[in-house]
């Protein structure tokens, strides 16, 4: 398997963000959340935890995007992408996304 380390986000994340879609975009706007990709790519590589991952995307919500953010639902998604990192294999950067 060949795994390009290219600036272009992976697909899969693109996807859990777009399911997660905390400001409700319709379906067919698949790049609304693109400005969190590389940012939440470099932490996940990076070995981020969950708390710091939730901080991000509660950032993002609240400044970029101007939402308030249910108190736990930054933290809850940022679980959800952490388990998937590591299902993926990228915890120790082995594996492709």
């Amino acid at each position: 398997m060949r795994c390009d380390l290219e600036p272009t986000p992976p697909n899969g994340l693109r996807h859990r963000l777009n399911e997660w879609d905390p400001i409700g975009v319709p379906d067919d706007v698949q790049d609304e959340y693109d400005c969190m990709l590389a940012p939440l790519v470099q932490r996940l590589r990076g070995g981020s935890d969950q708390a710091e991952i939730g901080e991000f995307l509660r950032h993002e919500l609240e400044d970029h995007f101007g939402l308030p953010s249910v108190p736990s639902e930054p933290e809850v998604m940022a679980d959800r992408l952490m388990s998937w990192w590591a299902a993926a294999g990228k915890a120790d950067g082995i594996g492709c996304v």
